[in-house]
């Protein structure tokens, strides 16, 4: 009974849905203190009453009713926002990314995902015959009846929290396993210091835009090339896609907003086609290693502590986060990496990930490079 669609506040979120007085605030506490052990876990409850979380005649209640139309009230461990307009939900979604999931309770008539709270009546099932609740992907009992035969779902017993928790795991893993996960090569740079264009230098017998795409392309089911407009019949008879940049002049971010751009929703494997010595085995462990909640999963060197974020796995939910840094002015990938919720993984090999931009260091390259 669910069915694909964009996500409403996070790419991972599912909704408790039940009458009033059917536990789902129980429920959904019980699963939060399980699957806070290894995820941010999130919640959100839309009121159907209007609510103050400050009380009238404070500072920021009177500054609230004077017009401010967004109050944002803090102490050192805490803090809330209270907004007017019609842009909450985009408002909601920029503030929840960081969590792993989403848990929400109500909000039956969304098309989110739903566990289906049932009273000891079935009273809540006259809601999903007259098609008030639909995307239902199982149902929560408080001594479960033969409801499976009839919905063909997976029932659970409210009180079978460790049950909920794998489902509730298996559910959002699977839903990110049938996004896209495409790898993208970045070859936009100017290469002044090369003096040539570094995505056709040949380190192994075939070019580096080449070579890194094929090395990609075991783990991803479509390799693009990210490119200059001026790149594309340069770069149109190597067999990949192309993607011009639509961000222009900022660098690697540039290529990777584009790539996002023409495919919404997909994860994104990207390497820079200046890393010679980057081989199979770095990129095996980073998608064995992926973190697939979190913004992206990045090689960090043991000796520098830095991240690397030309050879990294970009999540789809990293994008409106990487959107707003360049409206602010920062266009550093790195410093997204470091800034952000972040999975990485140790490289005890800092040559793995050496760029090489300039003849010198080419020569230096090769010369390794034959000594293999």
């Amino acid at each position: 009974m669910h069915t694909s669609r964009d996500f409403t506040f996070h790419p991972c979120e599912i909704a408790f849905c039940g009458l009033s007085g059917s536990g789902k605030t129980t429920l959904i506490s019980r699963l939060v203190r399980k699957l806070r052990e290894r995820y941010s876990t999130g919640y959100y409850k839309h009121g159907c009453h209007r609510f103050d979380i400050d009380r009238p005649g404070k500072d920021s209640d009177v500054v609230r009713r004077s017009g401010a139309r967004t109050v944002m009230i803090s102490d050192p461990e805490s803090y809330a926002v209270l907004g007017a307009g019609d842009a909450g939900i985009f408002r909601t979604r920029a503030s929840l990314l960081h969590l792993d999931m989403l848990l929400v309770e109500g909000l039956k008539e969304l098309p989110l995902p739903k566990l289906l709270l049932v009273d000891k009546e079935q009273k809540i099932l006259d809601l999903v015959d007259n098609g008030t609740v639909t995307n239902i992907v199982a149902l929560v009992a408080p001594a479960p009846p033969d409801l499976q035969k009839t919905f063909g779902l997976p029932v659970f017993h409210r009180d079978d929290t460790d049950a909920l928790v794998s489902f509730i795991e298996r559910f959002f893993r699977s839903a990110i396993g049938n996004r896209p996960f495409n790898g993208l090569v970045l070859t936009g740079g100017r290469s002044r210091r090369m003096g040539r264009d570094k995505a056709l230098i040949a380190y192994h017998g075939e070019n580096q835009l080449v070579h890194t795409a094929n090395l990609l392309l075991r783990h991803c089911s479509q390799v693009y090339i990210s490119c200059r407009a001026d790149q594309i019949a340069d770069y149109r008879g190597f067999g990949f896609p192309l993607v011009a940049d639509a961000y222009l002049d900022i660098g690697p971010l540039g290529g990777l907003l584009s790539a996002q751009k023409l495919v919404p929703g997909a994860a994104w494997l990207t390497a820079a086609c200046d890393l010679p010595f980057l081989d199979g085995t770095l990129l095996a462990e980073l998608v064995s290693n992926r973190n697939p909640f979190a913004f992206a999963t990045a090689p960090k060197q043991e000796s520098s502590e830095k991240p690397e974020p030309l050879c990294a796995i970009y999540e789809s939910k990293c994008r409106m986060p990487l959107l707003m840094r360049h409206a602010a002015g920062n266009n550093s990938l790195r410093d997204f990496l470091e800034d952000s919720a972040i999975h990485y993984l140790s490289v005890r090999d800092p040559q793995v990930l050496d760029n090489i931009n300039d003849p010198r260091a080419k020569l230096g390259a090769e010369s390794r490079l034959s000594k293999k």
